[in-house]
């Protein structure tokens, strides 16, 4: 049954073969409209709309002046835990940085029985939406996007689009291809299945935490 239905699929779309890589890719640069629809405004810049959208999502947000502050205002957001288990990506922005002796720092994906801190590195984020653009990769496992109860990500301000629709084109722009996995994440994992009730940390991270570099 599931080889008829593709195979109608591909009749439709004219194609003898499963779409390749590519032909994904050029598809989706055909679809982009030569005007772009109507869209939200807002005042200020993205900047401060991020964060405004941030906080509304139950995330918190923290300007810092660059990379090499990193350890300092993640010590700072997490001053209440005296031993950390803390899990990075392998990103350049978060090499070679000096965390606290105290602390317990692996890089790499996670798994549950060390998911307590991660500090990742997002690909870019959305002002429109107060979403964060983490595709996978090595440089950034999708593992510490949901394992861990904390989530500290580092995002660069110039890497803050205005609308969800640009984040396609700089991904292509950047990296040349589609990756395996986009997550777009807004605020930290939350449920209301359980008698209507808002529950953060359901089904990920119970804390986001975001440190926007100037």
């Amino acid at each position: 049954m599931r080889s008829r239905v593709l195979e109608a699929i591909r009749q439709a779309l004219g194609r003898d073969a499963p779409a390749s890589a590519d032909d994904v890719v050029a598809d989706y640069r055909e679809s982009i409209p030569d005007t772009p629809p109507p869209r939200q405004t807002w005042d200020g810049g993205d900047a401060e709309r991020l964060i405004e959208r941030l906080e509304k999502a139950s995330a918190t947000a923290e300007r810092i002046p660059s990379a090499a502050e990193i350890p300092t205002a993640v010590a700072r957001y997490l001053a209440e835990m005296d031993a950390v288990n803390l899990r990075i990506g392998a990103h350049p922005d978060l090499q070679g940085l000096t965390w606290p002796s105290s602390w317990e720092v692996a890089e790499g994906p996670a798994d549950a029985a060390d998911a307590q801190v991660s500090v990742t590195r997002a690909f870019a984020a959305v002002a429109e939406t107060g979403s964060l653009v983490m595709p996978s990769s090595p440089q950034r496992p999708t593992s510490l996007n949901f394992l861990p109860d904390i989530h500290v990500v580092v995002l660069r301000e110039g890497e803050i689009v205005d609308y969800m629709e640009a984040v396609w084109p700089k991904l292509l722009a950047e990296t040349g291809q589609l990756p395996r996995a986009v997550n777009f994440i807004t605020g930290p994992s939350r449920t209301a299945d359980v008698e209507q009730t808002l529950q953060l940390g359901a089904h990920g991270p119970r804390r986001l935490h975001v440190l926007l570099v100037t």
